[in-house]
């Protein structure tokens, strides 16, 4: 299953950049991640297992995110848990007047049937609400928008 969303917002590629890089926070605001440990960190590379709970599920993956900074990309990829594949993806375009595009996708599949069955039915509002959680999450630490957030959803 693959997912992509472009957004249009009202914060810098580096803001952006350095808080989707901030792994350690997420079980502070993002939605089904209740907690996250970084095992092993460098300055482009994070080593970390994450629990995510959704109802009934619980499952316990170790991602490795490399950080791209030169181009402003940050790429995950799973090392150890319930998915056969998992890859996400955010580049992040700098604009004339300071702000920035983001644009995120993600690909995975479960090894498990059962779980991927679940989560294709409930993929589309998960998606949803993780990437209004990171953009919620700049609201918070860079300021309240001001403007109209512009995005663009494809498959």
């Amino acid at each position: 299953m693959e997912r992509r969303t472009v957004a249009a917002v009202p914060y810098s590629a580096d803001q952006m950049f350095s808080l989707i890089a901030d792994v350690k926070k997420y079980p502070e605001f993002l939605p089904w991640c209740i907690a996250l440990r970084v095992v092993a960190e460098s300055d482009d590379e994070i080593l970390a297992d994450m629990v995510v709970a959704y109802k009934v599920f619980r499952e316990k993956f170790r991602s490795r995110t490399v950080l791209h900074r030169d181009e402003s990309v940050i790429d995950s990829y799973f090392v150890d848990g319930p998915f056969r594949k998992l890859h996400s993806r955010w580049r992040f375009e700098p604009r004339p007047d300071g702000d920035c595009v983001i644009n995120f996708s993600i690909s995975f599949e479960f090894k498990s049937l059962i779980l991927q069955s679940a989560a294709v039915a409930v993929f589309e509002k998960a998606f949803a609400r993780m990437t209004e959680a990171f953009v919620k999450r700049a609201d918070d630490m860079y300021g309240v928008e001001t403007m109209t957030r512009d995005t663009v959803n494809r498959d």
